[in-house]
């Protein structure tokens, strides 16, 4: 990993991204090793997960995920996801939160000298070079080990570090755990 440990860092999680990138190479993400091994390489001044939630359902899956990540060092940001029928009858959900994490990266951009984002979205192409206009130097994290890859290659070749995902889950993955349990899972280290 290319950070110097004199720098300040923000990681920035978009959450269903990252979620959907260890899914593909078969690993859950330990999020207090997460924390540690980045607190590890520099001073982190914060780690973000952005997440959309369904705000009328009795009970999230997502939830115990999300309560246990706000009580354990990061700054969670969330929005009620908005639910629609497509034209084939089709249930769909949709909660994108590009704009939020790109307005708070823009913010904290005066406070830190290396981001760290957790999304293989090209959608982030343009955040990337704007904070690199600024100074800042920014690792993307995703993967290229699925047979089809997680990353935009837009995305990739703007940031000024790639780190795989199947190499970060060699410190801080654990195999991954059946859907019905993976709530159990995420707080069991509490």
């Amino acid at each position: 990993m290319a950070i110097d440990p004199r720098e300040k860092i923000v990681l920035f999680i978009d959450g269903a991204n990252l979620y959907a990138t260890s899914k593909a190479i078969g690993t859950d993400i330990d999020y207090r090793r997460l924390l540690t091994e980045f607190q590890s390489k520099a001073y982190m001044l914060r780690a973000y997960y952005y997440t959309a939630l369904i705000e009328d359902q009795e009970y999230s899956s997502i939830r115990p995920l999300i309560d246990w990540l706000d009580y354990n060092g990061y700054t969670v940001v969330t929005k009620a996801a908005k639910e629609f029928t497509d034209a084939t009858g089709r249930r769909k959900v949709k909660g994108n939160m590009d704009i939020e994490l790109a307005v708070d990266a823009l913010e904290m951009a005066p406070h830190f000298d290396h981001m760290v984002l957790f999304s293989g979205d090209g959608d982030f192409t343009a955040l990337v070079a704007a904070l690199q206009r600024k100074g800042k130097r920014v690792t993307v994290v995703s993967t290229l080990t699925t047979s089809t890859p997680m990353i935009s290659d837009d995305l990739r070749r703007q940031a000024d570090f790639f780190l795989d995902v199947a190499d970060l889950a060699k410190t801080v993955g654990r195999a991954a755990v059946p859907y019905q349990d993976r709530n159990i899972a995420a707080t069991e280290d509490d």
